[in-house]
């Protein structure tokens, strides 16, 4: 319902503000711009869309392989004691896990809206264990914040929109998965501030073994990629950052492969079973998108979207702090609200800034390392009518809210 809400401001407030300038200002060009405005907006969005439909139909694909193949099912045993430790209350033996590591690999590799049906499935079974059907357990609180807070190690659907607007900007030489390293540490901070700040909440200690050695490998990772980055220069590390995530998505897709074929598996038809799923999901962003495109033209061509950037720039320079990073802060303000309405303002920062600027960059990063919070609530809880959500709203706001704190941080030590 606040997605409505924030789709109506838009479109109202950008024509009330057009109609002002056109009789009290003589801006007679500006209404002839909003509805031109309106009108490519929609066939951008669909055109954005129908890029995104074959790197949707690739990657499902993949992972209908990679689930055929036993590899998800492998992940789940390989993480089963990090998740013992998390899910309080949920039996060692429970088929729970292995939904839930199926889930949050789909959310790892960057396939949000495929990931649904799987977390309904992974909350549906977590609910057959839930004591008190209409209040949320503490497991089903945790799962939603790894859902809103999850590790994006593949930002699929970012990559194959910006590498759709960089080859309609003729950008020579791009690389859409230079984005994969940053990404992938602003999603781990927002996931240790949603475990730690639920772990405070339901009074649970984590300072586990499973939990140390997770977050100590993972830090230590990433201090050795510092080392390792700090001694080259700017365009260099995006080089290197950019052939990195490269060399991991084509490594996930030949472990897939490769394990289908070992267990003599008709891996090409799995991989078209899959991507039939991959063509029907890309197709429901369609009018999403369109939606919002169309009411982020009529508010930005009015002039009130740099109304609202200048406001917040002026905010963030009385506090000393550079302002480069302003213009992508209504996506981190619309993501918790709409996933499609963030991907829009992503789209809209991307056409003005450039898809290779630090702004579109950023704008990525902040795309990849939050969720839909309001979305993944209302859908996933909604699915097994639990009416008393206790304290997952504001976790997966917390979670949120660091997230964007560590894309933007991110952001300016690769990019900047």
């Amino acid at each position: 319902m606040a997605i409505n809400y924030v789709w109506i401001f838009f479109l109202l407030t950008g024509f009330v503000v057009g109609l002002v300038k056109t009789i009290f200002l003589g801006q007679t060009g500006l209404m002839p711009d909003m509805l031109t405005g309106l009108f490519d907006a929609a066939k951008n969005g669909f055109e954005i869309s129908l890029g995104l439909t074959g790197v949707m139909s690739l990657w499902l694909g993949i992972m209908k392989i990679g689930e055929k193949a036993g590899i998800i099912r492998m992940f789940a045993r390989a993480v089963s004691p990090l998740f013992r430790t998390l899910f309080r209350g949920v039996p060692k033996e429970s088929d729970a896990y292995g939904s839930v590591m199926m889930n949050l690999s789909a959310n790892m590799l960057g396939l949000d809206n495929a990931a649904t049906p799987l977390g309904l499935k992974a909350m549906n079974e977590l609910q057959e264990i839930n004591p008190e059907k209409e209040t949320a357990s503490d497991a089903q609180i945790m799962f939603l914040v790894l859902n809103t807070a999850g590790i994006t190690l593949i930002p699929t659907s970012v990559i194959a929109i910006r590498q759709t607007i960089a080859m309609e900007q003729h950008v020579a030489g791009f690389n859409a998965a230079d984005i994969f390293l940053p990404t992938l540490i602003a999603t781990f901070i927002a996931f240790i501030s949603g475990i730690t700040v639920v772990s405070i909440y339901q009074r649970m200690n984590i300072l586990k073994l499973p939990v140390l050695l997770f977050v100590g490998g993972f830090c230590g990772f990433i201090g050795l990629l510092h080392h390792f980055l700090a001694q080259m220069p700017a365009d260099r590390v995006n080089q290197v950052t950019g052939t990195i995530g490269s060399i991991v998505i084509l490594s996930i897709v030949i472990l897939f492969v490769a394990a289908g074929a070992l267990k003599k598996q008709n891996v090409y038809d799995h991989f078209v079973e899959g991507a039939k799923e991959g063509f029907s999901v890309a197709m429901r962003i369609v009018p999403y998108l369109i939606a919002m495109l169309a009411a982020i033209a009529v508010f930005r061509v009015s002039g009130c979207m740099d109304y609202l950037v200048a406001g917040i720039g002026r905010v963030v320079a009385l506090c000393g702090l550079n302002t480069d990073f302003v213009p992508t802060v209504p996506i981190a303000l619309m993501k918790p609200l709409s996933g499609s309405g963030a991907r829009g303002l992503m789209v809209d920062v991307m056409r003005n800034y450039g898809v290779a600027s630090f702004q579109g960059k950023l704008a990525a990063i902040i795309q990849g390392s939050t969720e839909t919070t309001f979305y993944v609530l209302a859908v996933y809880f909604g699915s097994v009518q639990i009416k008393n959500t206790r304290h997952a709203l504001a976790c997966g706001l917390i979670a949120d809210m660091m997230g964007l704190v560590g894309a933007i941080l991110t952001g300016y030590f690769f990019f900047h």
